[in-house]
């Protein structure tokens, strides 16, 4: 070793953040595993790497022992012997005598080597692993770098990102080369190092195509309180303003449409309706069944959060959607359960509730009835009264 390659660490510190100290360290131990494979595995040594200059010492060390119980040349020295060298040694005393081979400069190079590029890999992957971990949740652009089966392989500047079939959208087809933005979902250590994951099916791509194209989201002004999507179709995104002069859902369509039309450009035309929220459940129920026009919303259940929600007739199945798809999507992005009816069908039930109702108070007055007629039909008899009614003047004469 020479000064060349402490420099040499003093650089890798400074550009890659590995403490010398670090790497020193591990080759004094790459060394020690090296003298022991190639001289001795028996030897108790330990190898000592000056830190300014770069010269390596091996160092055997033996421990002092009374001459008779001296055994293992490797691993003792008889106190006679020792005071030779010293004659203040003591049993117990350990005892450090440089073996360095002629020939160890050739294995400790191939040993420093190994150990250098050991702990750079393990670096590089540590701050790979660090960077995209802090960029979860976020929006990244890469390009196609292969493709395994139906998995797609993205380059994502010093690392690869893996895009899952689950999730990528069905009617989207990429190529190599071709660049995309991506959603980090997840970001795993493995032995191969960091494992970054990818997707363009879920809702927190749309939400982070918005940010990137709407100022006012970015900073604060409007916020996205719900999402919903089916990736590929339709997505729903409830909307809100903490400024009242502005409006959120102009801020994301942006003028003429330019804001909304890049991010549908970029999800390959997908539908996208955004609304307004607002914390009043009937009026956030009518926004997000849009495009189709609401009557009247009626709260079921608080609790368990059901309403119905009354359309036109001939808005019945624009409310619903193609599969239940609208209907679905507003439940989702609402967090209400939604039941869907026509003015007609609303009106049918509400009458049949009302004939309902009518039947009951109809059976509470017949069952009252029998009272009036049993008092009714036991009249006191004429002559009776009478009879009583002569009494009470005899009495009172």
């Amino acid at each position: 070793m020479n000064r060349e390659f402490i420099e040499a660490l003093d650089e890798l510190e400074k550009e890659k953040g590995i403490p010398k100290d670090d790497i020193c360290e591990m080759i004094e131990q790459a060394l020690i595993s090296a003298y022991k494979k190639n001289y001795d595995p028996d030897q108790n040594v330990r190898v000592v790497m000056d830190r300014e200059t770069g010269d390596i010492a091996v160092l055997l060390s033996r421990e002092v022992v009374c001459d008779e119980d001296f055994f293992d040349e490797g691993l003792e020295i008889p106190l006679s012997e020792a005071r030779e060298i010293d004659g203040r040694y003591e049993i117990g005393d350990q005892i450090e005598f440089s073996v360095m081979p002629e020939d160890f400069g050739r294995i400790a190079a191939q040993a420093v080597k190994q150990v250098v590029m050991q702990r750079l890999r393990e670096t590089e992957r540590g701050m790979i692993y660090d960077e995209f971990s802090q960029k979860q949740g976020e929006i990244i652009t890469g390009t196609v770098q292969r493709k395994r089966g139906r998995t797609i392989y993205v380059v994502l500047g010093r690392t690869e990102g893996i895009l899952t079939a689950k999730e990528q959208v069905p009617t989207e087809h990429f190529n190599v080369r071709d660049r995309l933005k991506v959603y980090i979902m997840d970001v795993k250590n493995s032995t191969k190092g960091p494992q970054v994951f990818l997707s363009r099916s879920h809702p927190g791509l749309i939400k982070g195509l918005f940010q990137l194209e709407v100022p006012e989201i970015q900073d604060g002004t409007v916020e996205i309180v719900s999402i919903a999507r089916e990736a590929g179709s339709r997505t729903k995104m409830a909307v809100y303003s903490n400024d009242e002069n502005v409006d959120p859902v102009g801020a994301c369509v942006g003028t003429r449409g330019v804001r909304v039309q890049a991010v549908v450009d970029e999800v390959s035309g997908e539908k996208i309706d955004i609304i307004p929220w607002s914390e009043n459940p009937e009026e956030l129920i009518a926004n997000v069944l849009s495009p189709a026009e609401v009557e009247a919303v009626y709260i079921d259940d608080y609790d368990e959060r059901l309403a119905t929600a009354v359309v036109p007739d001939y808005q019945l199945s624009l409310a619903i959607g193609k599969q239940g798809q609208n209907v679905r999507l507003a439940a989702k992005v609402s967090g209400w359960k939604i039941d869907i009816k026509s003015h007609t069908q609303f009106e049918e039930v509400e009458d049949a509730y009302e004939e309902e109702l009518m039947e009951e108070d109809t059976s509470v007055s017949q069952e009252a009835q029998p009272d009036v007629q049993d008092v009714a039909a036991d009249p006191l008899n004429e002559q009776d009264v009478q009879d009583e009614t002569s009494a009470t003047s005899e009495e009172l004469q």
